[in-house]
């Protein structure tokens, strides 16, 4: 794994993360307990910072930057994720927010200022736009994203059990470490 400081500030993680060794992590970036970075993400913490709770997996080839702040933006947009996120493969997380319990299709982008809250499920390969706020309970799909439907009970349940089944799999990989 490549972890690497920017600016003297070193990415921080705590315990019992895994880090795959082909993942790239700089800055200002903290990963909480028993989560999981897989092969080939990238994750940008210098020009704000990047904040990813416990039992949240960030998928293969995933991207994960923010934005500096400006004069129109004083703060900027850090990256912030929730507790049991599930990141699918090859999605572009960028300056947003998301809350717990989330599962985001791979391919999905997620942009600027967006606020993705509880116990949500946006579809692979959807767009969710600059500034946009996905409402907890739902599906969300398409480019870009619309609500969908409710989330059943089955598939509210499975968003726990998918950022459970990763935290499982970072155990055995650490096992074998």
């Amino acid at each position: 794994m490549t972890i690497r400081s920017y600016k003297g500030i070193t990415p921080t993680l705590n315990q019992s993360v895994y880090i795959d060794e082909s993942a790239v992590l700089v800055g200002n970036i903290t990963l909480g307990d028993h989560s999981s970075v897989w092969p080939l993400v990238a994750a940008r913490g210098d020009v704000n910072y990047i904040r990813i709770g416990e039992r949240t997996n960030i998928q293969d080839g995933s991207v994960l930057h923010l934005t500096r702040a400006s004069k129109s933006n004083p703060d900027g947009y850090p990256l912030i994720i929730g507790d049991d996120v599930t990141v699918g493969h090859k999605v572009m997380l960028h300056g947003c927010r998301l809350g717990n319990r989330i599962l985001v299709g791979m391919g999905a982008i997620v942009m600027d200022n967006a606020i993705v809250e509880d116990d949500v499920i946006i579809g692979g390969g959807s767009l969710v736009p600059p500034n946009k706020r996905l409402e907890s309970g739902y599906l969300y799909v398409g480019s870009p994203v619309k609500q969908a439907r409710p989330l059943t009970e089955q598939e509210l349940s499975f968003l726990k059990i998918s950022a459970n089944n990763y935290v499982e799999l970072k155990d055995e990989y650490l096992a074998e470490s």
